[in-house]
């Protein structure tokens, strides 16, 4: 697909549903008595993965145009499913939905498509194997296609040593069925969509700095859940505001919980003033966001902000190369497991645009370019199937000279279906 530099963004934009919470809003529906049902649920690849899971696991999903109704079965309502269950590209799918496969009553075979199968999962057979779960990478390589056979688990307290929600989460719902308390330490916070969500089921978990704590055989009741706008979305558009000249966008409703709020904070490091509107707090905090283009300097990003910004420092990359001086990232190895190993593929495409970066061991430098002496230009750029990498450099391409070919750019289904119109629009354009 072709995109070129525009000199207008404006006007306001809603972005889809959470990923994360949307994912998490079936499985725990599925898991709870009674019906659940969910609006603004995202309704992308990635998302419909984990609902066709759930239905081959017995569980009657409806989804509407306006709505996602789950007829959940409690804690034991699951059953075998007749095929092997095929999540697609969702590495969150994998992760979480092992923790509940663990606990079952029969066993089962998981999958998904070829990223999915190089993505590593012993981070997560580890610590389910801990509790007594059965868990067989069938190539042997600690990857999916994973063979799960249920088993009866107990309670463990697990101390991560890396910091992810799919993890932690993993483990927790591993923990409803367990003999015991379960707990995961990590070592900072991950996002903690699952904790609040599972509270809201009637859950009896807790927290206390950066242990999660959950107690087993919970009665959980189907809910009534919205869904806040996905912060990770609403990153692209973040970036157009601030990078283009003249930009003045209005993002509704946007969750801005603080263990996913990183990219705001870089934000205001590099020089951005966003203005939080209309906020809420019903369950996870929302607001609209103010963005108008300002010139941006270099910042370092590193340490306990990294969990709540990793999905979103690909389109960071992209702030970085236009702004003023030198900006590092670090300690962010985990970008190497993504859908594709966004350093390495951040770090060709933006020197195939004319940036001066470099990759290190946990991250890239990344020297600025003066976007009015010297600015980037456009080139082919390789989105490895990665909806991240696509949408990431449709951004850079609106400041772009000339013009910029994303290849794989159909891959923003994973996360956002309608990206493109939504881009056009506010770029003035009309057509999809």
């Amino acid at each position: 697909m072709i995109f070129q530099k525009t000199n207008y963004i404006k006007g306001e934009v809603t972005v889809p549903g959470d990923k994360s919470i949307s994912h998490r809003a079936v499985m725990f529906g599925a898991l709870s008595k009674g019906k659940t049902e969910i609006t603004n649920f995202l309704q992308g690849a990635d998302c419909l993965s984990t609902i066709d899971c759930f239905r081959r696991l017995g569980i009657r999903i409806e989804n509407q145009t306006d709505k996602i109704t789950v007829y959940g079965k409690g804690l034991d309502g699951l059953s075998a499913p007749s095929s092997l269950l095929d999540a697609g590209n969702s590495g969150t799918t994998v992760r979480l939905i092992s923790g509940i496969l663990a606990a079952q009553r029969f066993e089962t075979t998981l999958t998904g498509d070829a990223s999915i199968q190089k993505r590593p999962m012993l981070r997560v057979i580890e610590p389910l194997t801990m509790m007594g779960a059965r868990i067989e990478s069938l190539n042997g390589n600690h990857c999916a296609p994973l063979r799960i056979t249920g088993a009866s688990l107990k309670g463990i307290h697990y101390h991560s040593n890396i910091s992810s929600a799919q993890v932690k989460s993993a483990i927790l719902l591993a923990g409803l069925y367990a003999d015991g308390p379960t707990s995961v330490t990590e070592p900072s916070a991950s996002r903690n969509h699952s904790e609040l969500m599972l509270r809201t089921f009637g859950a009896d978990i807790h927290t206390v700095n950066n242990t999660a704590t959950i107690y087993p055989r919970p009665s959980l009741e189907g809910q009534r859940l919205h869904v806040p706008g996905d912060i990770s979305s609403a990153a692209y558009f973040i970036a157009a505001g601030l990078l283009v000249p003249g930009a003045d966008l209005l993002i509704r409703n946007v969750g801005i919980n603080p263990t996913r709020d990183g990219i705001l904070k870089v934000a205001k490091a590099m020089g951005a003033d966003i203005a939080l509107l209309n906020q809420k707090q019903e369950g996870e905090p929302t607001a609209d966001l103010h963005v108008t283009y300002h010139p941006l300097h270099g910042t370092t990003i590193g340490g306990d902000i990294i969990p709540t910004l990793i999905d979103e420092l690909p389109i960071i990359a992209i702030m970085a190369a236009a702004a003023k001086g030198i900006t590092v990232i670090k300690d962010a190895a985990e970008l190497k497991v993504k859908e594709s190993n966004r350093i390495d593929v951040m770090v060709k495409n933006l020197s195939a645009m004319g940036c001066d970066i470099t990759a290190t061991e946990d991250g890239m430098i990344i020297h600025g370019k003066d976007p009015d002496a010297c600015p980037l230009h456009g080139a082919v750029i390789h989105a490895h199937n990665d909806h991240r990498i696509a949408m990431s450099f449709a951004i850079a391409s609106l400041i772009a000279e000339g013009e910029t070919d994303i290849t794989d750019s159909e891959c923003v289904a994973i996360s956002y279906p309608e990206f493109y119109k939504d881009l056009r629009k506010l770029c003035g354009q009309s057509g999809s």
